[in-house]
C-alpha cells in the first residue's frame, strides 16, 4: 500500500471521528455553546485543555527548535511548563469563583468599566488572532505535505474544516473533540520516537535514549549527546549543549512564555466548563499530566531528528538523496545550493539563505530545485524549515509508512484543537462581550449565537491569510509573539484584580493599554520596520513584553494611587473571589 493510501486512511478516520463528536456534541443552548454547559468532567476537561493547549507551536514547533538551537529550545519547555503552573495556582480557582463565562467578564466586573472590558476584549481578540495564524500555518505546511499542494491551499482546507466543527458547535463540541484529538496526538508524538529511540541507541523508553548511547548500525558506543555535540562542532556550529542566546534574552523570552501562559484567553475560558472549583483543581492535575506526556518526549525527539539529518545527509551527494529529501524540496520547506560545484550535499555554519528560500520551477545539474533570492556567504548548503522536523523524522529513520501517516494525523489535530479553542474565544469576545454587553444588551440568545458565529468566519478569513503570509514562517516564534501580548496584557490584570484591592479602574484600563501598545510596537518595529537586531538591553521581539508586563504593573499601581480606591460593592466581591469554595456555580450574568 503507497504511503498516500495510508495518509488518506488515517486522516479518513480521524476526520469522521471529529464530525461525528462534533454533531454528537452540538451546542442545545447559549451555555452549551459558550462553557459546555458547565458539566464536563476533571478527567475528560484534562484531556481537552491539554489538546488546547498543545498546538501546532508545541507539537510541530517545539521539536524543531530542540533539533536546530539545542539549549536555546529549553526556554520553550520551561516558559510553557512553568506557566501552566502559574495558570492552576493563581487563576483559574479564582475565575472559577467569579462564575462568569469569558475573561473579560471578569475584567469588566472586577474594574467597575465597560472601557475595562472594552479594552479586554481587543486584548482578546488580538492574542487570538496572533496565536491562530500560527495554528492556520501548522494547518498549511501539514496538508502540504498531505496532498502536494500549495501551504496556501492547505491553510484554506484546515480554515474551513475548523468553521465546520467549531465556529457552528461552540464549546461542547470542541471540548469531547479535543479529546478524541488529545488521544490521536499522544499516539502520533511518542509512538514514531520509540521507534527511532531504539534504532539509535537501543532503549524503549526515549527519556532513556536521550542519555544513553548512540549505538546505530552497530557502532562503537559513544553517549549521544557527545556525538551531536562532536558533529556540531565538526560543522562549525554551537555544541547541541551550548546556547547562543545571551542570559537577559533567555530569562525575558522563558518569563513570556509562562506569564503569557497564565494569561491566555482560551486556556483560561477551558475551566470554566467543570462543575465547581474542586473540579477545577483536579483537572488541573490532570492536565499536566496529560502534557508531560508530550513535554518530556519533546527533547528525545529534537535529539533524534537532528542527529538523523545530519548523519543521513551530509556528505551525501544529491543524486543519492532519500525520497523524503525531494518531496520536502518540491514543497519549498528544504532546498540545496550546490556552492563549491561537487554535487554533494554539505553543512556548514549559519544558513543558507537569506530568509525563507523562494524555489524556482527549473531545475539544476544535479535535478534540484533552484532557488530565487540571495544567497548567504557562509559554507552551507542545506536550508530546511524548523516546522518539519516532527513530521520528517519517521522519514528520516526508516519507519513503517503507517507511523508516518499517524504522525501526519497528530499534527492535523494539534493545529485544529488549538484553532477550535482560539475561535470560540475569538467569536465569544465579540458576540457576547462586544454585542451583548456593550453594544445591544437585549439581543436574543439565538442573535447572539448567529453573532458568535459571524465573528468566527470573519477571524478565519483573517487568521487564513496571515497563515499564508505569517509575520514569520516559523510557526512557534509566530506563536511567541502571543505570549507576549497575553503577559503584557492580561497577566498581570488579572493578578492584580484578584489578589489586590489597591488597582481601581482606572489604574487597571491603564496598565493593560500601556503594556500591551509598548510590547506590540516593540514587535512591529523590529519584526517589520528595522533592518536591525540591535534590540533594547539585547532583549528580542519574543521576550519584550516582559517589560510590557512590568510596564503594565508598574503604570496600574501609579495611577490606582492618584485616583479614587475601588467601591465596597468590588472590594467585598474581591474578598469573595479570593474564598473558593467547592460548590461555586456558574452563571452569565
Amino acid at each position: 500500500m503507497s504511503q498516500n493510501a495510508y495518509n488518506f486512511i488515517f486522516i479518513g478516520i480521524t476526520f469522521s471521528l471529529y464530525i461525528g463528536i462534533s454533531l454528537w456534541a452540538k451546542s442545545r443552548s447559549i451555555k452549551d455553546y459558550y462553557i459546555a454547559g458547565g458539566g464536563v468532567s476533571a478527567f475528560s476537561n484534562g484531556m481537552a485543555t491539554a489538546a488546547d493547549w498543545m498546538s501546532a507551536a508545541t507539537f510541530i514547533s517545539m521539536a524543531g527548535i530542540l533539533a536546530s538551537s539545542g539549549y536555546d529550545g529549553s526556554r520553550f519547555l520551561m516558559g510553557w511548563t512553568g506557566g501552566f503552573v502559574l495558570l492552576t495556582t493563581l487563576m483559574v480557582p479564582y475565575l472559577r469563583k467569579f462564575g462568569k463565562a469569558t475573561v473579560a467578564d471578569f475584567i469588566g466586573d472586577r474594574f467597575y468599566s465597560k472601557t475595562a472590558r472594552l479594552v479586554a476584549v481587543f486584548c482578546a481578540i488580538f492574542i487570538c488572532m496572533i496565536y491562530i495564524m500560527g495554528q492556520m500555518r501548522g494547518v498549511g505546511i501539514v496538508f502540504s505535505r498531505l496532498f502536494n499542494i500549495e501551504i496556501a491551499t492547505g491553510v484554506l482546507i484546515g480554515a474551513g474544516i475548523v468553521f465546520f466543527y467549531a465556529g457552528l458547535s461552540g464549546m461542547k463540541s470542541i471540548t469531547y473533540t479535543q479529546v478524541a484529538q488529545y488521544c490521536v496526538m499522544v499516539f502520533a508524538y511518542t509512538i514514531p520516537v520509540v521507534f527511532v529511540s531504539i534504532a539509535l541507541t537501543g532503549h524503549i523508553i526515549p527519556q532513556l535514549g536521550f542519555i544513553g548511547d548512540f549505538t546505530k548500525g552497530g557502532s562503537e558506543a559513544v553517549p549521544l549527546l557527545t556525538k551531536i555535540n562532536t558533529i556540531s562542532t565538526e560543522l562549525g556550529v554551537n555544541k547541541y549543549t551550548d546556547g547562543s542566546l545571551s542570559i537577559i534574552d533567555m530569562f525575558c523570552i522563558t518569563a513570556v512564555l509562562m506569564a503569557g501562559t497564565a494569561g491566555l484567553p482560551h486556556v483560561l475560558v477551558r475551566f470554566f466548563t467543570v462543575k465547581n472549583v474542586k473540579a477545577v483543581r483536579v483537572s488541573a492535575c490532570w492536565t499536566l499530566i496529560f502534557i508531560a506526556i508530550i513535554y518530556l518526549t519533546a527533547p528525545a525527539l529534537g535529539l533524534f531528528a537532528r542527529t538523523n539529518l545530519v548523519d543521513t545527509i551530509n556528505n551525501t551527494p544529491y543524486q543519492e538523496a532519500p525520497a523524503w529529501l525531494k518531496n520536502w524540496e518540491n514543497q519549498g520547506m528544504l532546498a540545496w545550493v550546490d556552492k563549491n560545484n561537487d554535487g554533494t550535499m554539505q553543512f556548514g555554519k549559519g544558513n543558507a539563505f537569506y530568509g525563507k528560500p523562494t524555489m524556482d520551477e527549473s531545475r539544476g545539474a544535479h535535478g534540484q530545485r533552484l532557488v530565487k533570492n540571495k544567497l548567504s556567504e557562509d559554507p552551507n548548503e542545506l536550508y530546511y524549515d524548523r516546522d518539519i522536523i516532527v513530521l520528517a523524522n519517521p522519514e528520516m529513520a526508516g519507519l513503517p509508512k503507517w507511523l508516518i501517516a499517524l504522525v501526519i494525523a497528530g499534527c492535523i489535530a494539534a493545529a485544529l484543537s488549538t484553532a477550535a479553542g482560539l475561535l470560540l474565544v475569538l467569536s465569544t469576545s465579540v458576540s457576547h462581550d462586544l454585542m451583548k454587553k456593550i453594544i445591544k444588551p437585549d439581543i436574543s440568545d439565538k442573535q447572539e449565537i448567529n453573532y458568535a458565529r459571524i465573528a468566527s468566519f470573519g477571524a478565519l478569513v483573517i487568521a487564513a491569510y496571515f497563515g499564508i503570509h505569517p509575520p514569520s514562517s516559523f510557526v512557534a516564534k509566530t506563536v511567541a509573539f502571543a505570549f507576549g501580548l497575553a503577559a503584557s496584557s492580561f497577566f498581570p490584570t488579572l493578578l492584580l484584580g484578584i489578589f489586590t484591592k489597591r488597582v481601581n479602574r482606572e489604574g487597571g484600563i491603564a496598565g493593560m493599554v500601556c503594556g500591551i501598545t509598548f510590547t506590540l510596537s516593540y514587535i512591529i518595529y523590529f519584526q517589520f520596520i528595522a533592518q536591525h537586531t540591535h534590540y533594547f538591553l539585547g532583549i528580542s521581539p519574543e521576550g519584550i513584553g516582559f517589560l510590557g508586563m512590568i510596564i503594565n504593573f508598574v503604570v496600574a499601581f501609579v495611577v490606582s494611587a492618584f485616583t479614587q480606591p475601588i467601591p465596597k460593592s468590588v472590594s467585598t466581591m474581591v474578598d469573595d473571589i479570593r474564598i473558593p469554595s467547592s460548590n461555586s456555580g456558574l452563571s452569565r450574568n
